[in-house]
This record gives C-alpha cells, sequence and structure tokens, in this order.
C-alpha cells in the first residue's frame, strides 16, 4: 500500500532540481540517451553525467572516460569520437534529444573539456540551466570567467575543508563559486543554514532511499542526485517506498 507523508517544502523558493545520476542509472544502461530520455519520462526534473573531450574535441558523457583495449584503457583524450563505443554520447546528442532547458549537472573529469562543453551549451541556448561541477577550487575559480551564466559547483566533502564548513562557504564567495555538493550523509540543517548566510547553493549527492530524499526535500537543497528516479518523484510527491 502507498501512503502518503505530509512533506512540506520550503514557501517561495524554488522546487528542488531532481537529477537523475548518469541518466535513469538504476532503470537503463547508464549515461546513454535512453537512460537519459527515461529518467525524464519517470520525472526527473534534471539530468547528471560526466563530460570528456576527444582527440577531435567533442564533449561526450561517459563515467570513466576510457574505452578497454585488451589489457590497456585508452583515454577517450587519445581517440576520436567514431573511435568510441556507440552507446557513448556527445553533449550535442543529449541537447538534441532532451532539449536545453532541463538542468544538467556535469562533472568536468577532465578539464580540457570545459571549452567544448560550454561551446556546445552556448550553441544550443542551454548555458543557464548548466550546473559544472569539480573537487578543486582552483579549477573551478579559473572557470568564473568563463562561466556565462552556468552555475559552478565544488564537490568535495566535510573532511577535505582544512577551515571547516564557514571558511569554506566564506571561500566560495570570495571566489565567486555558486555551490557546494555534499555527500547527503554530511548535511543537516545547520550546516544548510551556514551555506545560506553566504547565500551559497547546496546539492547533495547519492541520495538513494525515500527517507533520505524526503529529508533533503524537507530542508529545502537546490539539488538531489539519485539513481532511483521513482523514489526521488514519489518523495517529492510525499509517497512511502518500499525502500524504507
Amino acid at each position: 500500500m502507498v501512503h502518503t507523508l505530509p512533506v512540506t517544502l520550503p514557501a517561495g523558493g524554488p522546487a528542488t532540481v531532481l537529477f537523475a545520476h548518469r541518466g535513469a542509472r538504476a532503470h537503463a544502461p547508464e549515461n546513454t540517451l535512453e537512460a537519459f530520455e527515461l529518467a525524464l519520462r519517470l520525472g526527473a526534473t534534471g539530468l547528471e553525467s560526466d563530460v570528456w573531450v576527444t582527440a577531435d574535441g567533442q564533449a561526450v558523457l561517459d563515467h570513466d572516460g576510457v574505452v578497454r583495449r585488451r589489457l590497456r584503457r585508452v583515454p577517450f583524450a587519445e581517440l576520436d569520437r567514431d573511435e568510441l563505443p556507440a552507446h557513448v554520447p556527445t553533449l550535442d546528442d543529449l541537447y538534441r534529444s532532451v532539449g536545453p532547458a532541463i538542468p544538467l549537472s556535469l562533472d568536468v573529469k577532465d578539464e580540457a573539456a570545459i571549452g567544448a562543453t560550454l561551446e556546445v551549451a552556448r550553441r544550443h541556448g542551454a548555458v543557464g540551466s548548466l550546473w559544472l561541477c569539480h573537487d578543486d577550487l582552483e579549477v573551478l575559480g579559473s572557470w568564473v570567467g568563463l562561466a556565462d551564466g552556468a552555475r559552478l559547483v565544488h564537490s568535495t566533502y566535510v573532511g577535505f575543508m582544512p577551515g571547516g564548513c564557514e571558511r569554506h562557504a566564506a571561500d566560495l564567495r570570495s571566489a565567486g563559486i555558486h555551490a557546494v555538493n555534499l555527500h547527503h550523509s554530511e548535511w543537516n540543517p545547520g550546516r544548510i543554514a551556514l551555506y545560506r548566510r553566504f547565500r551559497r547553493e547546496v546539492l547533495a549527492w547519492d541520495a538513494q532511499h525515500g527517507r533520505v530524499l524526503r529529508q533533503l526535500l524537507v530542508w529545502g537543497v537546490e539539488g538531489v542526485y539519485s539513481d532511483h528516479v521513482d523514489r526521488m518523484v514519489d518523495a517529492a510527491e510525499g509517497r512511502v517506498t518500499p525502500d524504507d
């Protein structure tokens, strides 16, 4: 039986973006057009992937960014687009499939991919819906002048903040970095309030269970990342799911 819970979202703010991690990863092969399209049909309001650049300058979406050839792992940067497996989409393919308005969170695994990524997003009029994530604050800072309205996101852990969260929030504001992405277990109302005080957005990744997703929604984070689109949608609509 499905029960409805009284989930109260923060008044007056934008709805939390429900990012489908690597597409509908729990429902289809990850980082494929099939997965991205299915995620949106299931009710995701955003998509997430990892972006790399090929030897011929194409921004492509894949988690590992390598092709396995016998005992060797060949980086995408050494291969042209037509040498990659057929299931690997380009960023251009994705925008042609889902359009430019869907919030898209990209973990820029190869720093060299930033130029090609922004060029494709500009061509599709999608920069304003783009969230660019990286784990190095200095790298993110170097993108501030290039971002053209895209959000810059520091993906990190509390343990990697030598000066603590308050210093980190201040550094984000000073550098012009818009958001921080932490594992869901590291968020609590006090920590969220701290980043709010510095006007930084907060994102939570690896939110796989309904009870976790509902709590994050109640706290009003700007975005959650999950492999399970059905659970995100159930949580947003206040339903208890079997995973609870």
